[in-house]
């Protein structure tokens, strides 16, 4: 009787606990039916362009996760606090070039055409659902706070996953949001956390939307997956296309390496600048995360004219030293002639005339 007390409760806790906020809403009603017409939403999921193993053929979940917990990965953690320098949030410079402050893993603010956009911003102690499960961030890394950002402009999420869409983040920042714009689905999250659909643009790929008269936004493509429960692939993962009157960036999120850059080069190319993905990988999981020398190959792929590497430098999501991606990355595009911007933490990237190239990470 005690044990069935006990189950009993147990089952009462895991139903409150899965149904907490921060875990979102899965997509119903008129939304489910948009993405269940998308081409690639097959079988009651959404699929890849191309076939997308979560890990080799072989290689089984007990197999990664021993290695991950058990196995010997020295320097995943930097050995004192990274340097952060204090950053500018709120004034719009006043020559009309862009300009990029990225604050580690995937956030980072843009400033163009008077605009500023904030990308996957995630300001929380760990890529979680709590804060006490998971990587934690990096010392150094909490200057910046979710609180400091007022009166964004475009508040843009990439996908559900909790390092790029975390709720504490979020729910603080995008109330007061002219615009959220985001894969389609995710706005099912948005809404179980209060956000006013108003604000919500959901693309699905190759869909564009134009904001304020200003900016122009197109969904495409990456390689990737989705899911903040059990249920994956049920809200689209995107890459997107940031074009003003003068200047084309690409706002990568995540993506393992594919033929999709070299098609997004040849349909929206050539850009300013390419912001990829070029950390959390392993081969375990090849086709979801790029290596660094992958991540060169995207970049010339989609005729960027320069690199700016992100998705590392605040928390240990794989088994590689902390700084391990920023080198080879940075190596990589040596070798191939690509122009390479590595800003500090908090430090402003102003293209075309301020393109930081100093390696502080080593």
């Amino acid at each position: 009787m005690i044990l069935l007390v006990v189950l009993f409760f147990l089952i009462i806790a895991g139903v409150v606990i899965l149904n907490l906020p921060v875990f979102g809403r899965l997509p119903d009603g008129a939304r489910a039916a948009r993405i269940h017409q998308l081409p690639n939403y097959r079988g009651r999921a959404l699929e890849n362009l191309s076939p997308t193993p979560m890990q080799p053929e072989g290689v089984g979940y007990l197999t990664i996760l021993k290695e991950f917990f058990f196995g010997d990965h020295p320097n995943k953690m930097p050995a004192s606090a990274l340097e952060f320098l204090t950053p500018d949030l709120t004034s719009i410079p006043a020559e009309n070039l862009p300009e990029i402050i990225w604050f580690g893993h995937s956030s980072y603010l843009v400033k163009i055409n008077g605009l500023r956009i904030l990308v996957d911003p995630i300001f929380s102690k760990a890529a979680s659902p709590f804060s006490f499960i998971g990587s934690k961030a990096f010392p150094g890394t909490e200057l910046v706070k979710s609180t400091h950002f007022k009166d964004i402009d475009v508040l843009l999420i990439t996908h559900d996953h909790y390092d790029h869409l975390d709720y504490e983040s979020v729910v603080t920042i995008a109330p007061q949001a002219k615009k959220i714009i985001t894969s389609v689905g995710v706005g099912s999250h948005l809404e179980r956390w209060g956000i006013n659909p108003n604000q919500i643009i959901e693309l699905c790929w190759h869909e564009s939307i134009n904001v304020f008269n200003k900016l122009t936004f197109t969904a495409v493509p990456a390689r990737h997956f989705t899911g903040r429960k059990f249920k994956r692939n049920q809200t689209l993962w995107s890459a997107f296309v940031l074009k003003s009157d003068q200047h084309q960036l690409f706002l990568g999120g995540d993506s393992g390496y594919d033929s999709h850059f070299r098609e997004i080069g040849k349909t929206y190319g050539p850009f300013d600048l390419a912001v990829l993905e070029c950390g959390q990988y392993n081969a375990y999981w090849p086709y979801i995360h790029m290596f660094p020398t992958e991540v060169v190959k995207a970049a010339i792929d989609l005729q960027a004219k320069a690199l700016l590497p992100v998705h590392w430098g605040k928390f240990s999501l794989a088994m590689h030293p902390w700084n391990e991606p920023i080198s080879e990355v940075t190596a990589a595009a040596q070798e191939k002639g690509m122009p390479i911007v590595t800003p500090r933490l908090g430090e402003s990237v102003i293209l075309g005339k301020y393109m930081p190239t100093f390696k502080w990470w080593q």
